[in-house]
């Protein structure tokens, strides 16, 4: 009868669901000067929220966990999937090994979660072991464990172990084929993904959104818009906001700005809600599209609290993209005085501003800033310091940095020397640095082409022509230059020297007539001849 009226005691104080974990605190205390804290109806319900509610505290699952005498198994499994969401991933293995030395036995909500946080870690070896652990108490069958280390394996690029599991399950369902879908597109093999997509009797979002993301991600741009018309055509799934920063990326790429105009319509139109990844991404995508009013209207009409690091980066980085330094430069002052903390992205974005716009003493500032801030420079800081420097002219001082940097020179950053050596005159450097280049990226045409030209400058014609036979000797072939343009909702590419659009004709006509009226005469075969390392 006590027992009873505890347990009432409890529920009517936890009638009210928690919303925070002060609100949590309070009610803890108060059970506890009630001698209640430990009833069954508190422990699942703080177990349940601390560890996996978004405004929980997963540590403060385990350490309420870890002072009960006789912890619930499930409760462990709450704590594992809480860490397996979290930030530090490796806890949920941590703490499965100690809670295996006090006798819990891992059930078929464990390995989940485990498997998963194995796949954000990237640790093969720990998911290896996990699944022997998985067929040592006979889950190697169970559906959701089959299906997570799928998925697990597709993380780990391994996609004969994936396919492996996957033919040999004795029953699959739609997220069984989601798995294999999604693990063949994380492995850049779009042609198995699109075999298995094509095989699928049923699809969801989820299908759909993996074969559109996948395509993204190999570069294929027209086909994910493709994909995405397929599945507004059938209109059996709706699409998310994962499915819509895919396609928004594929126009971003493609610089198609009518058709990234229509997919925003459509978000507005299904009133998908603009999160602060969507917004990111409708900013980016204007931006690399050329319409940065477009751009900085999305970013406006974001309230400040609502917007993070990610989204006030993309807007500096198309400020700058598009000549606007000062503006950028300004932005970011105004996402300091919002208290948005800036990141390494934003440190990066900051640098190539100060590149396009020749502001070595404000690069330099920045550069700064980043290591003050304790945070570790990336390669692509450094190449962007010696790019400001070289774009400047100073390309001693860019040598110098490379030279004093803690890591390796990476070829991008030879790359912009490079090319401060040439614009600049310093032709000895050049040549100097030109070479290094070529034993970094043997295998990169670009590389040999930059040396040609120095050697072309110098009028040493024969070191010109050494470096195309450098080229065929190896195997490197020149990859042509190619650009997009849209136009009526359509994506054309041009290759350089390609003469197979259906409209080239037309094309060559009216940039002869161009030439003309610039008076200057275009030979098109000969200025191929001459100049066989351009474009």
């Amino acid at each position: 009868m006590l027992k009873s009226s505890s347990s009432l005691v409890v529920n009517s104080i936890l009638r009210h669901q928690c919303k925070s974990m002060s609100e949590l605190y309070k009610i803890h205390a108060l059970l506890i000067t009630l001698g209640l804290s430990k009833e069954e109806p508190f422990t699942s319900k703080t177990l349940s929220f601390t560890a996996l509610s978004s405004s929980g505290d997963v540590n403060y699952a385990y350490r309420f966990l870890s002072k009960l005498s006789n912890p619930p198994d499930y409760g462990w499994n709450f704590v594992i999937r809480g860490f397996s969401n979290s930030r530090n991933p490796e806890k949920s293995i941590g703490v499965y090994i100690q809670i295996l030395r006090f006798g819990f036995s891992p059930d078929h909500m464990t390995y989940p979660f485990l498997l998963k946080s194995s796949s954000r870690l990237s640790n093969r070896e720990i998911g290896g072991s996990l699944h022997c652990s998985v067929v040592k108490i006979g889950l190697e069958w169970d559906l959701f464990i089959c299906n997570t280390l799928i998925h697990m394996y597709g993380s780990f690029r391994d996609k004969a172990s994936a396919r492996k599991l996957f033919d040999e399950m004795p029953y699959k369902n739609l997220v069984t084929w989601n798995s294999i879908l999604d693990a063949y597109a994380k492995c850049g093999d779009v042609v198995s993904a699109r075999l298995v997509f094509d095989e699928m009797t049923t699809r969801d979002v989820v299908s759909w959104s993996s074969m559109i993301d996948g395509y993204v991600k190999s570069g294929e741009y027209n086909e994910a818009l493709e994909i995405f018309d397929q599945m507004m055509r059938m209109g059996s799934s709706k699409a998310n906001e994962v499915t819509m920063v895919s396609v928004l990326c594929a126009c971003a790429h493609l610089g198609a700005l009518n058709r990234g105009k229509v997919v925003h319509r459509y978000i507005l139109d299904v009133h998908l809600p603009l999160t602060v990844i969507l917004q990111t991404s409708l900013i980016d995508m204007y931006a690399k599209c050329g319409s940065i009013g477009e751009a900085w209207g999305v970013f406006c009409g974001a309230s400040v609290k609502e917007t993070d690091a990610l989204m006030w980066n993309a807007m500096i980085g198309g400020l700058a993209s598009h000549g606007f330094i000062r503006e950028s430069l300004q932005l970011f002052h105004k996402m300091q005085e919002s208290k948005i903390d800036p990141d390494e992205i934003t440190f990066l974005c900051l640098l190539a501003a100060c590149s396009h716009g020749g502001l070595v003493k404000e690069a330099w500032h920045f550069f700064t800033s980043l290591m003050e801030s304790g945070a570790e420079p990336k390669s692509e800081h450094y190449a962007c310091m010696v790019d400001v420097l070289s774009r400047a002219g100073l390309v001693k001082d860019a040598h110098d940095f490379i030279s004093e940097m803690r890591i390796k020179p990476t070829g991008s950053m030879l790359g912009a020397l490079h090319n401060g050596c040439i614009n600049y005159g310093n032709l000895e450097l050049a040549e100097t640095v030109g070479k290094k280049l070529i034993e970094l990226q043997p295998h990169n045409d670009g590389r040999y082409v930059g040396l040609a030209n120095v050697y072309a400058i110098n009028k040493q014609f024969g070191a010109a022509r050494s470096m195309r036979e450098a080229m065929e000797k190896k195997g490197v072939k020149k990859i042509a230059g190619h650009s997009i343009i849209e136009l009526n909702g359509t994506s054309h590419r041009f290759i350089a020297h390609d003469k197979t659009h259906f409209h080239s004709d037309k094309i060559y006509a009216v940039l002869q007539l161009i030439g003309t009226w610039m008076n200057f005469d275009v030979d098109y075969d000969d200025s191929e001849d001459c100049h066989c390392f351009c474009s």
